[in-house]
């Protein structure tokens, strides 16, 4: 296991030791092209870069606090490589600190040109208790540009922003999609499902809403309001203010 602070040649301060990883976590386990990546912090750095962020898949869903710590632990080697920033954003949303996942999300952005968790961070202006955000990252030229599970993603999100500003109808306007019926057996079909039953219930169109619910494979929701509060004075890093 990791306990050890990693050498300074340059005589900065070391980076501090981060949780322990298990031994049997080699870093390998990370695609090939996520590891490139990660050669710039040297033999030592890439392979204890790559093991932490490792332990960030393998934690993000069920100890969302253990994988946050895992990710700063990988950015306190390696906050210039665009993998690392994303997997501290996504730490940072699983746990609720939604300004600090805007922070990362959007150095990410900065750093690789990607705008693939623009969902996400529409999903954190919404946690932060700003919609009108929320909506106009939805309408950005980047949105038109995401892939079709990205899109509908985007889309569910916006939803929920009109949801938040009382406007359920509107919601139920902008999930009203063709590829409702699609035969597709992604997830995004399911999730647009349950997100168009959930708006109608909003709406008080309690038989439509359980139509969907039912055709989604998901119940409906009991309380619409999806999402955590914001910590009080949220710690930012390393961020361009793209506002």
């Amino acid at each position: 296991m990791d306990g050890e602070r990693s050498a300074s040649p340059q005589g900065l301060r070391p980076a501090p030791a981060g949780p322990p990883i298990p031994e049997e976590v080699t870093g390998r386990e990370l695609d090939r092209e996520i590891r490139s990546q990660l050669v710039s912090l040297g033999t030592h750095g890439s392979a204890l870069v790559a093991r932490h962020l490792v332990m960030v898949g393998q934690l993000l869903d069920d100890e969302p606090e253990r994988a946050w710590e895992h990710a700063l632990a990988a950015r306190a080697r390696g906050a210039r490589i665009g993998v690392v920033r994303e997997a501290v954003g996504l730490a940072a949303y699983h746990t609720g600190r939604y300004a600090q996942a805007l922070a990362e999300l959007r150095t990410m952005r900065r750093l690789t040109g990607s705008s693939a968790h623009l969902p996400v961070m529409a999903d954190c202006e919404r946690g932060l208790g700003r919609p009108e955000r929320a909506l106009a990252l939805a309408g950005s030229a980047e949105a038109a540009r995401l892939g079709m599970a990205e899109r509908i993603e985007l889309r569910i999100v916006a939803a929920g922003a009109r949801v938040d500003l009382g406007q359920p109808e509107a919601a139920v306007v902008m999930l009203h999609l063709p590829e409702l019926e699609s035969d597709s057996g992604e997830e995004w079909v399911s999730r647009l499902r349950a997100a168009y039953a959930s708006a109608l219930a909003a709406a008080g169109r309690t038989d439509e809403a359980s139509h969907w619910a039912a055709r989604s494979g998901m119940a409906l929701p009991t309380d619409e309001s999806d999402q955590a509060g914001a910590e009080d004075e949220p710690e930012l890093f390393d961020l361009e203010d793209e506002q």
